[in-house]
């Protein structure tokens, strides 16, 4: 049974990974308005992998005993003004859900709720990739913004691949 602080803050974090993915689908949306299919790809395959991170947390919730709590999901933005705002807004969200699931940590640690602590550290890493990733896309989108390079850039997102973790 988790501590009533932590079930609250992991089921703030469900919301959180969903928000995630509906905010990376209105991004593949406006990818999509502007004729970049394979940017708008990778932002799907970001979507699914957020979906499944919120899964992963739930499930999580419930094995431990307890009631997940879904909060509501704001509508994302579905406005901007180029392809690298979409990035630059893109590691700016990942890095506030790295600060969220570090503060989880935190918490776990303070209660020394070692279960969760250990469940996290997958969250942790994945977090570095997630923000690695995020900020590769951004710098080759703000070098490339000439149409010629945003089609080769498109063409190379487009081979991107959703993974279930193992």
């Amino acid at each position: 049974m988790l501590d009533k602080k932590m079930q609250s803050a992991l089921s703030d974090q469900v919301t959180k990974e969903f928000y995630s993915a509906y905010l990376y689908m209105s991004m593949a949306s406006y990818l999509e308005d502007q004729v970049l299919p394979g940017l708008a790809k990778w932002m799907r395959v970001q979507a699914q992998e957020e979906s499944c991170h919120a899964l992963i947390f739930f499930n999580y919730i419930c094995e431990q005993g307890c009631q997940v709590d879904l909060g509501a999901i704001a509508a994302p933005d579905k406005e901007f003004k180029s392809v690298a705002e979409v990035f630059r807004r893109t590691l700016e969200h990942e890095r506030l859900v790295t600060a969220s699931i570090h503060k989880i940590a935190d918490l776990a640690i303070s209660i020394k709720d070692h279960a969760t602590k250990q469940f996290l550290e997958w969250f942790i890493a994945e977090q570095v990739e997630e923000e690695n990733s995020a900020e590769t896309m951004l710098r080759q989108a703000k070098r490339l913004e000439d149409d010629k390079a945003l089609f080769l850039l498109d063409k190379e997102a487009g081979a991107r691949v959703f993974a279930l973790p193992a």
